[in-house]
């Protein structure tokens, strides 16, 4: 079907080896072929993504080569604003379903998405047939999510702010950013030696960074977990080591939301670094502000999850605490990671509450009110990493410092 918003696909032949796409994107172990086919796609989809006009739906093989459903930036917020009244389908139906990740769609399906949307599916040939491998889908994938938008229901985040930023000198600012950047690399590094490979992505807030792990899911999730306990340790051990205002003292929270990831332009071509925007950035500002220097706050969330295979029993509550119990269980993969030339020995992450009379804790929920008067709730996190020949490192603050009431509105 022709379209006169969008260019004319068919036969036309796009980019060379050098081309826009960049290697990160691509991933290892591409053949020529592959390699060759992914270049012209970058640069057919930058060609029709227009600046930022124009957004990629999906897509999915076709004779060899790819079929896009492309549409303005704007169209799915019209489609939804001029929806009757009630109307659901878009807003839950067809428009989740466009803007959740993967984007690969059975050809099929992408014909009847076109079809209901008012668009048309447009063709692009590639210069070799499409290999069908895992990676090539994957690198795919990569590609195509710089020039859409992509929503998660329950993507974890975690927020590094630095405490005074704003009454540094530029210089120290400068400086401190860069302390804390190199604690993520370092983490990141770190958990590399452990097999443990956390594809995360950061966005600078100003006073510090948005973490989440590009890849999505329970384990992502817990990853970006232990990952913020290394990046913490890491600025614990360089604040020891360093003088002046070199190293920052941090405020870190961290969250499971949903929010949207989307690629902005520079230099003409979309960013290889994503943003998110949503209600886990907006419950992790909120809290951010109430946290207490070196504090460690986990928001209260509640998910359900689908029924596992094995009992296909009802969807099971998963909270805050439940993801904290299944964090300490795998924290034992972290056991023998180096830290400052130690070896961990063990690791113990909890949420802070009161002794009780049976001589356990209780876990503390806290109430945060923001500036518009909205009430949000929040735990008190602690961890506790112990090495073999060296004294533990105690991240986060103790229970006792949070006062009696808790709340956290001063």
């Amino acid at each position: 079907m022709a379209d006169d918003n969008f260019p004319d696909l068919s036969g036309k032949r796009f980019g060379t080896v050098g081309g826009r796409a960049d290697a990160e994107l691509f991933g290892k172990d591409l053949t020529v072929a592959e390699h060759s086919n992914l270049i012209d796609l970058d640069n057919l989809l930058h060609d029709s993504w227009a600046l930022g006009e124009k957004l990629v739906l999906g897509w999915a093989p076709s004779n060899g080569g790819i079929a896009l459903l492309i549409a303005p930036h704007y169209f799915l917020a019209d489609q939804i604003q001029s929806a009757p009244m009630g109307s659901v389908s878009l807003d839950q139906g067809i428009y989740r379903e466009l803007v959740s990740s993967p984007k690969q769609r059975e050809y099929q399906r992408l014909e009847q998405l076109a079809s209901e949307l008012g668009l048309s599916v447009v063709h692009a040939p590639m210069q070799h047939s499409l290999s069908g491998h895992a990676r090539e889908i994957e690198a795919i994938e990569r590609i195509v999510r710089r020039y859409s938008l992509n929503y998660s229901d329950n993507r974890a985040v975690a927020l590094f702010d630095i405490v005074g930023f704003s009454l540094l000198t530029p210089f120290e600012q400068m400086t401190q950013l860069n302390s804390l950047s190199y604690s993520l690399n370092s983490a990141h590094s770190r958990m590399l030696t452990k097999k443990i490979d956390i594809r995360f992505a950061r966005s600078n807030t100003g006073d510090g960074f948005y973490i989440w792990n590009r890849d999505e899911g329970d384990n992502a999730n817990t990853n970006l977990y232990h990952f913020m306990h290394l990046v913490l340790a890491d600025n614990a051990i360089a604040r020891r080591k360093g003088r002046g205002k070199v190293v920052p003292i941090l405020r870190t929270c961290f969250h499971l939301g949903s929010c949207y990831e989307f690629y902005q332009a520079e230099s003409l071509s979309p960013m290889l670094y994503s943003y998110l925007v949503g209600d886990v950035t907006i419950e992790l500002a909120r809290m951010v502000d109430k946290a207490l220097p070196g504090q460690i706050m986990v928001g209260e969330f509640k998910l359900t999850q689908p029924p596992s295979r094995e009992s296909m029993l009802n969807p099971e509550e998963f909270d805050a605490i439940r993801f904290m119990d299944i964090a300490q269980e795998h924290l034992g993969k972290l056991n023998g990671l180096e830290l400052a030339g130690e070896p961990i020995n063990s690791i113990k992450c909890y949420l802070t509450g009161e002794l009780m009379s049976s001589g356990g804790y209780s876990v503390r929920r806290l109430e945060i009110h923001d500036k518009h008067g909205i009430a949000h709730h929040a735990f008190n996190a602690k961890v506790n990493i112990y090495r073999q020949r060296a004294e533990p490192i105690y991240l986060g603050i103790e229970d006792r410092s949070l006062g009696l009431t808790g709340r956290l509105d001063s």
